[in-house]
């Protein structure tokens, strides 16, 4: 009996302000991931700079895609395909992690797979759940994504729901930073609400008629601010714990019950988590168990494969790669990127 030749695949990753290259082998061993990130540079603007972002991943591209084949033990005439991110994102960012995707195709006469960023942080739960395999509900929540997926198979997605304005991750940077706790946001927030009472202060939650799974963090963040706003002019100090608490449980109260109400409609029994945001320990906790509680078992990543990184990207190639669908040298960057777009 003929034996499976072992399928190597590097993945590159630069949509924001990570750095990353990874080699995984088989869709679902990380054998490498090397992440540099930018926090602290962009720290002191309170967010991501675009450009600084963009000049930065040319200056660490390169040694992030050595140091992961060094790493990995490997040359990269061994690899079999290299996968990259070509959107969503920062443009800039993209194609950096894009031309030099490409290059190393060209030089090496390897396959070219362009990768989704979501569907790159979806993947990240095959890498941490050997077992895992569609169907299942995934709920993606980040600094630029809120999207409740249907994962039908490896390449097939459905969108059941999606925030019309702030994406939850947007929304902890911007409260964080209006309570003076600084950036990134969400893992700051998380912090400190768990000296606070998350029913101190009650937020409005956003629900949509109509069956829609929707979600809305717009009106959240303007409450948050208006309560600040108003303490402050009457002079009261306000309690960045309660506050912390109070905001952090209106979103995951809202997360949580529009992905278990997705999970049952679509009648699956598995629901993942992926993305900056699935690392919450509010959102993981009550996600668990509110959802055994409807039968449902729930999945997420290692806090490392939460954040943007290359090894997800890698994961997400290597079933396009085993399905055949590659790309040619002619792949751009497409900011905008839709899920399900290709």
């Amino acid at each position: 009996m003929e034996t499976k030749k072992d399928i190597l695949i590097m993945g590159i990753e630069t949509s924001c302000d990570e750095t990353s290259a990874s080699v995984v082998l088989n869709g679902r061993k990380v054998v490498s991931n090397i992440i540099s990130s930018q926090i602290d540079l962009h720290q002191k603007y309170g967010g991501v700079v675009p450009e600084i972002a963009s000049r930065k991943h040319v200056e660490l591209m390169i040694p992030v895609i050595d140091e992961a084949l060094v790493k990995a033990g490997i040359k990269l005439k061994d690899l079999d395909a290299i996968g990259v991110t070509y959107g969503p994102g920062l443009v800039g960012a993209l194609l950096v992690g894009l031309s030099a995707a490409k290059g190393l195709a060209f030089a090496a006469d390897k396959p070219l797979l362009g990768v989704h960023h979501i569907e790159g942080h979806i993947a990240a739960n095959y890498l941490q759940h050997e077992e895992l395999e569609p169907p299942f509900v995934c709920l993606v929540a980040s600094g630029g994504h809120s999207h409740i997926v249907y994962v039908e198979s490896y390449e097939k997605f459905e969108i059941l729901g999606q925030t019309r304005d702030d994406a939850a991750g947007e929304a902890f940077d911007k409260i964080a930073r209006a309570i003076g706790l600084g950036y990134p946001g969400g893992p700051l927030i998380d912090k400190v609400a768990g000296e606070g009472d998350p029913k101190a202060i009650n937020f409005p939650r956003v629900y949509f008629e109509g069956g829609s799974l929707d979600f809305s963090f717009s009106g959240l963040k303007t409450a948050v601010l208006n309560y600040l706003h108003n303490l402050s002019q009457k002079g009261e100090a306000y309690n960045i714990n309660h506050i912390s608490a109070s905001f952090q449980q209106a979103i995951v109260d809202v997360l949580v019950k529009n992905t278990i109400t997705a999970a049952i409609n679509k009648g699956v029994n598995k629901i993942t988590l992926a993305g900056g945001v699935a690392s919450n320990s509010c959102l993981r906790k009550q996600m668990k168990e509110q959802a055994l509680a409807k039968g449902i078992e729930v999945l997420y990543p290692s806090p490392i494969l939460c954040t943007d990184n290359a090894a997800m990207i890698a994961c997400a190639a290597y079933y396009g790669f085993v399905n055949g669908t590659m790309c040619d040298l002619r792949l751009n960057a497409i900011p905008g990127l839709r899920l399900g777009e290709k």
